[in-house]
């Protein structure tokens, strides 16, 4: 779905994984890259090339958000994402898992998170400057446990620990207020994408345990 531009420091070695899973770490490299920086041209043409293939809520908000896309300018998205993240001392939200869990950032959660960083052999790359529990970075560190880019690939109980630690108790809450920002348009539909596809791994993960209990 997206060329990978990383903010974590990765391994070069390729795994040969399930399509499901290619899938799943392409939606989270994708939603990482669009709240990264803002989009470029080329990120924007991509996007806007995308087609929600079915009914269901994903393919919906994917439709949505390609078709905003197509009427999306670079210059545009830039000050959008400017008012939402970085603003006049600070942006509308503050996408931090610190913030969203205790009302403070660099907190217990971002303490909690680089000690499991560091049992997983994930490093933050050197031209990153801000606390790793930003929403981009746990998106891409995410994909990276699903396609092995941080090693081998996590087991679905790793990857289960993993989201459930760092990223279900508070991304969905994120996406939801990124959809109802007064400063989001093309960045509500992303947040639209954000919401419904942290509400189905949820329940995947959820559904997985079910199974194997």
């Amino acid at each position: 779905m997206t060329k990978h531009e990383g903010r974590m420091s990765t391994t070069e070695a390729t795994y040969t994984i399930a399509a499901e899973d290619r899938l799943r770490a392409d939606l989270y490299d994708f939603l990482g890259l669009l709240l990264a920086t803002p989009p470029g041209e080329p990120l924007l043409k991509q996007t806007a090339s995308l087609t929600g293939d079915d009914d269901t809520d994903l393919g919906t908000a994917v439709a949505a958000l390609s078709r905003i896309a197509r009427h999306s300018r670079p210059e545009a998205v830039e000050r959008e994402f400017n008012a939402l993240f970085i603003g006049l001392g600070r942006g509308e939200l503050l996408p931090y898992a610190s913030y969203y869990l205790t009302g403070f950032l660099n907190e217990k959660p971002l303490a909690t998170l680089r000690r499991d960083m560091a049992a997983r052999g994930m490093t933050r790359a050197p031209n990153v400057y801000e606390p790793e529990d930003n929403i981009a970075s746990l998106m891409e560190m995410m994909a990276g446990l699903i396609t092995g880019r941080f090693g081998k690939p996590a087991s679905l109980a790793d990857q289960k620990t993993f989201f459930n630690k760092h990223i279900g108790p508070w991304a969905g809450h994120f996406y939801t207020d990124l959809e109802a920002a007064k400063n989001s348009v093309f960045y509500a539909s992303v947040g639209a994408v954000g919401r419904v596809f942290m509400e189905i791994e949820a329940e995947g993960f959820r559904m997985s345990a079910e199974r194997s209990a």
